[in-house]
């Protein structure tokens, strides 16, 4: 998935998304993706591999998104930065669960409120700045919890 196509499938998507975020695939009974703000990653303001996607889904981690993943009994929860950067998944015993975790990690995302630089091997400063900006993060956190400005 490129930053075009979420921007093109969110043109006819529900509106039930956390601010920020649109909801661009809601499969019944099935799998579900958020991607934040694709209008600027769209725009070229921020690199489009860099679409910030959060999926729930109900089959093997082991496979990455777009493979055929066989279901399973637990859904998971996976934030995912870049196509090779994500989150830890979270796992939740139903959908339900799973879906208004995705919604508050979301919510958590949009507010600043999520660590994405620890997520990272290799820093991408110029990024997490503007990064920082559009999500309204008004100091920068580091993996070990302190801010800049603690030391100052």
């Amino acid at each position: 998935m490129n930053a075009d196509d979420a921007a093109d499938a969110a043109e006819g998507a529900d509106e039930e998304a956390p601010a920020g975020w649109t909801l661009w695939n809601d499969e019944p009974d099935g799998r579900r993706i958020l991607v934040y703000r694709p209008d600027v990653f769209k725009e070229g303001e921020f690199p489009a591999e860099c679409l910030p996607t959060i999926f729930v889904s109900n089959g093997s981690r082991a496979r990455r998104p777009g493979a055929a993943q066989l279901e399973g009994t637990t859904w998971n929860v996976t934030l995912y930065l870049e196509p090779q950067v994500e989150a830890a998944p979270e796992t939740y015993d139903s959908r339900e669960e799973a879906v208004a975790a995705a919604e508050e990690l979301a919510r958590e995302f949009d507010a600043g409120e999520v660590d994405y630089r620890s997520l990272y091997q290799v820093p991408r400063e110029e990024y997490f700045e503007r990064l920082d900006e559009l999500t309204g993060r008004d100091a920068q956190r580091y993996a070990d919890g302190s801010i800049s400005g603690d030391d100052e």
